[in-house]
């Protein structure tokens, strides 16, 4: 009766009152961190009403996924995860129905992207090797800054995201502002390690979340 590995899983028992697009920019802020996800699928009908598919592009991601993040609590909720069947017509109808949304497309990108991100390189290097103290970046401590958010973000959007990590405190948002928010840990050890891990980290495809020490 198992179900073989393979790139989608399946998530039900997820909170039935979280709009649908709310909840698959939710799934895909947690998810991503597993690799990279071809589509989520999640439908408001009444027979596919709490459940969920991601989709991988490798088989390994979805195993990953599955492990980690099985009885995760997910908007009050333990997600309960298992492979999708690989036949299933849902999926299959739904792949195709999704593949046709316009998301591959990204026209800011091809923009000199390469110029920008070796000048970026550069400046970073001059100025950890020049002086420390001409640097944009605070000294270390407990309270992260983040920027470049994209419009939807929410406060448990960030917290599932944060709290993976040890030490995590909370998460502050800015009244009127979608875009920066503040994330606070134990100590400055604990903000380093999340910081340094989800530094560039893609809450949705076009925005890169920027992670720097908060000033003092």
């Amino acid at each position: 009766m198992d179900v073989r590995p393979n790139q989608t899983i399946y998530i039900n028992n997820l909170n039935e009152k979280i709009k649908k697009e709310e909840l698959k920019k939710s799934l895909y802020a947690i998810f991503s961190q597993f690799g990279q996800i071809l589509d989520i699928v999640a439908l408001k009908t009444l027979k596919m009403r709490g459940q969920a598919f991601v989709i991988f592009k490798e088989i390994a991601s979805a195993s990953n996924a599955l492990r980690t993040m099985q009885g995760f609590p997910f908007y009050d909720k333990p997600m309960r995860i298992a492979y999708a069947k690989s036949d299933s017509d849902v999926v299959a109808k739904m792949k195709g129905t999704f593949k046709e949304r316009p998301k591959k497309l990204k026209p800011p990108k091809p923009v000199v992207p390469a110029e920008d991100k070796k000048d970026k390189k550069k400046k970073a290097a001059n100025a950890e090797n020049s002086n420390p103290n001409t640097q944009s970046e605070q000294p270390p401590n407990q309270i992260l800054f983040l920027t470049n958010l994209p419009e939807e973000t929410n406060e448990m959007m960030l917290s599932m995201l944060f709290n993976q990590f040890p030490g995590f405190k909370e998460v502050r948002l800015v009244p009127n502002r979608h875009d920066i928010a503040f994330v606070e840990f134990a100590t400055e050890l604990q903000s380093n390690a999340a910081k340094e891990a989800l530094q560039g980290f893609k809450i949705t495809p076009s925005h890169a979340m920027k992670i720097t020490f908060a000033k003092k």
